[in-house]
């Protein structure tokens, strides 16, 4: 087979990261490499047409196959720890756009737009100093706890988005009866989407007896705790993905100089839009 004489000109890694999880949650043949060296490369132009596909962006497809085109040791990415996407969605656009990225953002003071260059490089700091508490300590019981994967935390997220538009669309129904019947039923399986997210997240019970992992015995016993365990497991889950989030930016406003807290989007269609 001939060699393909523009090969040398093809795109090169542009960024190196360390996984924030390294690696340890992936299964088996989803990761290659050495998880604390990830070579990562620019979108191409198929990517980028990739980004603005609505019903890819919606199913999560989109970033699934551009962080497996920009980032060739993850075989799998539907499998790659909630840990390390972020940081590898910034990673990404900073080999693809550079170390800045513009963002708009509205004053909470005066109302006035202004915009900013972020320095990207501010999240990779971030994540490198990011730690994941896998320990729920309670009297009787040491409840062990793993990250969810891209492929749950996005089966979540369409399943609430479902209930929402449902609910959306009971709130104006007219007859009070019906729509009081039909708000129950969506309210109980928001409810329970939740406690499943909740569930998946719970590696393994250890009690004097032993270590317990189980999957149906982990359910049966999560739906029929006392609520301060339940809470108790909720409370570490809640403060381990608050660490995780990306952090504010703290900006000034440039017309009545007040400070301000910037969230930046992670979301695909705005994230990796030209900023």
């Amino acid at each position: 087979m001939a060699t393909n004489p523009l090969q040398k000109y093809f795109r090169q890694p542009k960024v190196y990261v360390k996984l924030p999880s390294k690696g340890i949650y992936n299964q088996a043949g989803s990761l290659n490499g050495d998880p604390e060296n990830m070579p990562i490369f620019g979108m191409t132009g198929m990517d980028e047409i990739l980004s603005k596909t609505p019903d890819a962006l919606l199913s999560g497809e989109s970033t699934a196959k551009i962080i497996e085109s920009c980032c060739p040791s993850i075989k799998d990415s539907w499998d790659l720890s909630l840990l390390d996407l972020d940081l590898l969605l910034v990673a990404i656009r900073i080999a693809t756009e550079g170390n800045t990225m513009a963002v708009s953002h509205t004053c909470t003071s005066c109302k006035e737009v202004n915009d900013y260059d972020i320095d990207l490089g501010l999240f990779v700091q971030h994540f490198a100093g990011c730690e994941y508490n896998t320990k729920v300590l309670l009297k009787d019981l040491t409840i062990t706890l793993h990250p969810l994967n891209y492929k749950q935390w996005t089966e979540f997220q369409n399943k609430n988005f479902q209930l929402q538009r449902q609910l959306a669309q009971v709130v104006n129904m007219e007859d009070e009866v019906e729509q009081k019947k039909l708000l129950s039923e969506l309210f109980e399986k928001v409810t329970i989407i939740q406690n499943n997210l909740l569930m998946i997240q719970v590696d393994s019970v250890e009690t004097d007896s032993g270590v317990v992992n189980q999957r149906q015995f982990i359910q049966e016993w999560l739906n029929n705790c006392d609520k301060s365990v339940f809470d108790a497991i909720k409370e570490v889950i809640d403060s381990n993905r608050k660490r995780w989030e990306l952090p504010a930016v703290q900006v000034v406003c440039e017309s009545c100089k007040a400070d301000n807290s910037l969230f930046v989007n992670m979301d695909q269609s705005s994230f990796f839009g030209n900023a």
